[in-house]
């Protein structure tokens, strides 16, 4: 289902001279007159968007506060809101405890489609072998940590950024043995190894098919190129997307920093907590 651009974007790409690209460090208020809780349907991403990105990926932290403010949006949203995360469902449940939202994983690869909803598996798990292929080029390099979560593996490389270019290489080799079965993804220092034929844009794309997502306008807010594919699905739904702390292809506005998605998490779920 496609919907008009809203008349508020329309207003703020004119008045700006946005168009198709996104203001860098776009003011929060006028990211938030873009939205309504009462019609949007909210698509987060989880590190670097709602949370600050960490040294490894077991030291993030979610403030209590942000889990309150997720809550009320939820509410005022009638419950659309979903997480749409390269991590894996278990780890955004214990991350988000006690909260529970709907939710995809491993960059479309899981899917709970609302809170408490058995968690559909639309990628089946890398072929063993190459998971063991990757985990041994990452067990090579001192620097380079392995996250193994069946549908991918991702090989981070932040402590040691000069590895990226010769991880690529050998990553490539391994992906050239299937190239039409796996594709890779590169983000902020990590390299994510995967099944083609998902993606975040497939995950909302699936969300907004069903209640409560279907027949609102879609938002979705990302910080590195994986989400791309998150912001092609809502514009071809004439919905919003926002990047977060860089101008990335296919955003409408950007904010500069995670807290600032909190921020204005925080302001719409109180915005619209006044108006009801």
């Amino acid at each position: 289902m496609t919907h008009p651009v809203p008349p508020a974007l329309r207003e703020f790409g004119a008045a700006t001279g946005a168009g198709a690209t996104a203001l860098l460090d776009t003011p929060i208020h006028e990211v938030e007159a873009l939205l309504d809780p009462s019609t949007n349907a909210f698509f987060f991403d989880v590190d670097g968007t709602l949370i600050d990105i960490a040294p490894h990926p077991d030291a993030v932290e979610v403030p209590a506060s942000l889990i309150r403010d997720l809550t009320a949006l939820s509410e005022v949203a009638n419950g659309a809101i979903a997480l749409v995360s390269g991590r894996a469902a278990d780890v955004l449940d214990r991350l988000f405890a006690p909260m529970s939202l709907a939710l995809s994983g491993i960059h479309g690869a899981q899917m709970r489609r609302v809170p408490g909803a058995a968690l559909e598996q639309p990628g089946a798990p890398l072929d063993p072998a190459v998971r063991a292929d990757l985990s041994g080029v990452g067990d090579a390099h001192s620097g380079v940590l392995v996250e193994d979560k069946g549908a991918s593996v991702a090989l981070h490389y932040r402590n040691d950024p000069a590895l990226g270019p010769r991880l690529e290489e050998e990553i490539a080799r391994i992906v050239a043995r299937d190239p039409r079965g796996l594709t890779v993804l590169p983000g902020r220092m990590v390299f994510e190894v995967k099944r083609r034929g998902y993606d975040k844009g497939a995950a909302v794309r699936a969300f907004m098919d069903a209640p409560p997502f279907a027949g609102r306008i879609p938002v979705f807010l990302g910080d590195d190129v994986t989400d791309e594919a998150g912001f092609a699905a809502v514009r071809e739904m004439h919905g919003i997307a926002i990047s977060v702390g860089r101008r990335l292809p296919g955003a409408d506005v950007t904010l500069p920093h995670a807290q600032d998605v909190r921020a204005l998490v925080k302001r719409l779920a109180r915005s619209a907590e006044r108006r009801v």
